[in-house]
């Protein structure tokens, strides 16, 4: 019954699907773009931003085209399913959203440069649905990994209300939390660059139009 409820609403923990102690498939070692490896540990230096924008697969893409970003991965965040498939993400029954993980490079490309194109890529007013794509998996989200990223995320989407106000366009849904306690569960393998590997597949991603301020978090010290 509870998939077949008009709009999408998250389960609880006593609701969702139990899960497995072990991924139920394996994980490409490499990036096939940016040929570096998808998992960690990552080279001293780097550091990591989880997002999400809807469907994970263009948003993939508009992240690995970005400079000073190392690699790239997709993947199941925010929910309470362990190790969880594509197909139960899609159920609406693990609370995770479609994200996409991005390990880059502070002194070529700032966090705060990374905030501004996850508001521009998609529309973070519209709940759980990325255009046509309905569904919990599509919400918009930040999982931040230290109080600098934490205040950047707030204080860019704090900013980017009052543009996104002016124009005329609703409030914010997406969800700034800790990624601790949220674990980060990368996704099959056919999905981990998916446009690469599918050049004419579908993107889903599409932005309000409005240009997000820039200058409106601290850089990374």
């Amino acid at each position: 019954m509870f998939l077949h409820r008009r709009t999408p609403q998250l389960p609880t923990p006593e609701q969702a699907l139990r899960g497995r102690p072990e991924p139920a498939f394996g994980v490409p070692e490499r990036h096939t773009v940016l040929d570096t490896p998808l998992l960690g540990p990552y080279p001293e230096g780097l550091r990591v931003a989880d997002f999400g924008l809807g469907c994970f697969w263009g948003a993939e893409r508009t992240f690995w085209q970005t400079e000073g970003v190392w690699t790239t991965l997709v993947g199941y965040q925010g929910g309470y399913t362990e190790h969880p498939t594509y197909e139960e993400v899609c159920s609406g029954l693990t609370g995770h959203t479609e994200a996409v993980r991005v390990v880059y490079d502070p002194e070529r490309v700032s966090y705060e440069s990374l905030l501004k194109l996850f508001w521009e890529s998609h529309d973070p007013t519209q709940g759980f649905r990325q255009g046509n794509d309905v569904g919990t998996q599509y919400r918009s989200a930040v999982y931040v990994h230290d109080p600098a990223q934490a205040a950047a995320a707030e204080r860019s989407r704090d900013a980017y209300q009052q543009v996104l106000t002016a124009a005329g366009l609703g409030t914010i849904t997406t969800e700034v939390l800790p990624a601790e306690g949220r674990t980060f569960y990368p996704a099959e393998g056919p999905h981990q660059q998916y446009l690469d590997k599918n050049p004419n597949g579908y993107c889903g991603i599409g932005g309000t139009g409005v240009s997000c301020p820039v200058g409106v978090a601290p850089a990374e010290g």
